[in-house]
C-alpha cells in the first residue's frame, strides 16, 4: 500500500514495521505498509516457509475455536493479540457454531484496533479494545469486557502466537497466572508459541530481524517453558503438539515434519481447583 487508507489513526508512523501488519501481509491481507512487506520479506528469505507457518497458526486458531464451541460449550472469548482481521475470524468461527457468541478482541496495535472496529462495527456481540497483555488488567476491567463477558462463567482465552513477544523481564508466566485467575472454573486456554528446540539457528536468525526491523520483543521458547502458561489447565488431546498435530480436520493434512512449523499449540480446560 502506498497510500494511507483513512482508518489509519492520527500519528501512527507506518514507516515503521509493526508485527500485526507483517503477519497480515503473510496471510496474504492488504493492511500493511512498506516497511512492514520489507520486515516480512526479511523474515521470508530465514525461513521460507513463514507463510506457511502463518496459515497453519490461523488454521489451529479456527479449529480450536470450533472446538470450544460445539464441543465444550463455550459461548464467550477474549481473543488477546487478535491483531488485524485477515480470513476467518473467532467470531465468524464461534457465531456460525453457536449464533449469540460474544467476543472481545484486545490488541495493542492501533491500526489493527481501527481496522477491527470498522469490521465489527454493525455487530452488536462483539467488542475490540486497544490493550496490552503486559496489563491483563486494563483488558479484563475494560468497558466493553464487563459489557460482553460473564467471568462467573466459563471463557475461552486466546492467546494465539502472542506470548512469544513478551519477553522474560515481562515476566509472561505472571501475566498468564493473573489471566488464569481471573477465569472461572470450566474456562478454556487456546495458547500457541514459537519454539526453536527443531531449529535453532534459524530461531536465533529471525530472533535478530525481529528485534532489528520490526517494533516487538521476546524470544522462542522450550517445551517446558510453553507447558509451564499451562499450570492450573488440563490439556485436552491431544496435548501440546506442533500445529499441524492439533486436530486438524483431515489427518492427511498433517505435515510429516510438523516441527517445520514451529510453534506449539494446546488447548487447556481450567481446574475445578484454583491455582
Amino acid at each position: 500500500m502506498t497510500v494511507e487508507p483513512g482508518w489509519v489513526p492520527p500519528g501512527i508512523d507506518t514507516r515503521k514495521a509493526n508485527i500485526a501488519r507483517v503477519y497480515d501481509y503473510w496471510l496474504g491481507g492488504s493492511n500493511n505498509f512498506r516497511a512492514d512487506q520489507d520486515a516480512a520479506r526479511a523474515m521470508i528469505a530465514i525461513e521460507p516457509n513463514i507463510r506457511g507457518i502463518a496459515r497453519a497458526n490461523r488454521a489451529f486458531l479456527g479449529r480450536a475455536v470450533r472446538f470450544l464451541a460445539t464441543e465444550a460449550g463455550i459461548r464467550q472469548f477474549i481473543d488477546i493479540g487478535s491483531g488485524i482481521p485477515t480470513g476467518r475470524n473467532v467470531h465468524e468461527v464461534a457465531q456460525e457454531a453457536a449464533p449469540g457468541s460474544r467476543v472481545v478482541y484486545a490488541d495493542v496495535d492501533e491500526v489493527a484496533v481501527a481496522h477491527s472496529r470498522l469490521l465489527l462495527e454493525d455487530n452488536a456481540d462483539n467488542a475490540v479494545i486497544q490493550a496490552d497483555v503486559r496489563e491483563p488488567d486494563s483488558i479484563l476491567t475494560a468497558p466493553e469486557t464487563q459489557l460482553l463477558i460473564d467471568l462467573s462463567q466459563p471463557v475461552g482465552l486466546l492467546l494465539v502466537s502472542v506470548l512469544h513477544f513478551l519477553d522474560s523481564s515481562d515476566d509472561p508466566w505472571q501475566v498468564m497466572a493473573h489471566l488464569r485467575d481471573a477465569l472461572a472454573p470450566g474456562s478454556y486456554l487456546v495458547l500457541s508459541h514459537g519454539t526453536g528446540e527443531a531449529k535453532p539457528d534459524v530461531a536465533a536468525a529471525a530472533n535478530t530481524v525481529y528485534l532489528s526491523r520490526v517494533s516487538a520483543r521476546g524470544d522462542h521458547r522450550s517445551r517446558a517453558e510453553i507447558l509451564r502458561f499451562f499450570d492450573g489447565f488440563e490439556l485436552v488431546d491431544p496435548g501440546l503438539v506442533y500445529l499441524t498435530q492439533w486436530r486438524p480436520d483431515d489427518p492427511a493434512e498433517e505435515a510429516a515434519d510438523a516441527s517445520q512449523y514451529w510453534l506449539l499449540a494446546g488447548v487447556g480446560r481450567r481446574s475445578d481447583s484454583p491455582g
